[in-house]
């Protein structure tokens, strides 16, 4: 591909997509015979979510992709505005994410019904939300941005990557969370079962 940030954008979609399948899976399973581990991998990958995609990607999209293309492409200036609110109001809806799992992993199964809706939801505007950047804002760029957008774009995009990703050094600080996501939790985003 010719632009690398293009390349990020679908590879950090593609980790935070293989996390959601992951969480579906485990609604799915349940805790079963191992609540303890259960609970555990459902923070961690909810940590990851509040992590990376909510305070690194969505910074890089909302401070270098989207004003430009909305500058050069004003139909799509209504679009980009709705992406980046939902980007404003991303962190809170996964905090209120690991509140909802606490509240069910402490309370118990009284709670877990409120959480496994809002999981749900969740996941599906997060789907929603990566199909339009993917199927309208991408495409728009690469026909309304220039060389010199790019580099400036290209060179914020390549500052921080995320932790998942095996294509660039992993971040130490993030050593100990990579780890318990990929041996705990389930296929496609772990060795887990």
């Amino acid at each position: 591909m010719k632009h690398p940030s293009i390349r990020i954008i679908h590879d950090e979609h593609a980790y935070l997509s293989a996390i959601l399948q992951s969480l579906r899976m485990m609604l799915r399973k349940g805790p079963e015979d191992d609540p303890e581990n259960y609970f555990s991998v459902m923070r961690a990958m909810l940590f990851y979510i509040d992590e990376v995609p909510e305070k690194q990607h969505h910074i890089k999209e909302t401070e270098l992709l989207f004003p430009p293309v909305a500058k050069r492409s004003p139909h799509c200036a209504e679009i980009i505005r709705q992406l980046e609110d939902e980007h404003a109001k991303g962190e809170s809806a996964v905090r209120e994410l690991q509140h909802l799992l606490l509240a069910w992993e402490i309370l118990g199964d009284s709670r877990r019904t409120l959480f496994e809706e809002a999981m749900l939801q969740y996941a599906d505007f997060y789907s929603h939300h990566m199909r339009i950047e993917e199927s309208i804002i991408l495409p728009e760029a690469l026909k309304v941005l220039s060389e010199e957008d790019w580099m400036d774009i290209d060179a914020g995009f390549a500052k921080n990557r995320d932790p998942l990703s095996d294509s660039t050094p992993r971040d130490p600080i993030y050593d100990r969370l990579f780890t318990k996501i990929v041996m705990q939790a389930p296929a496609p985003i772990g060795l887990g079962s």
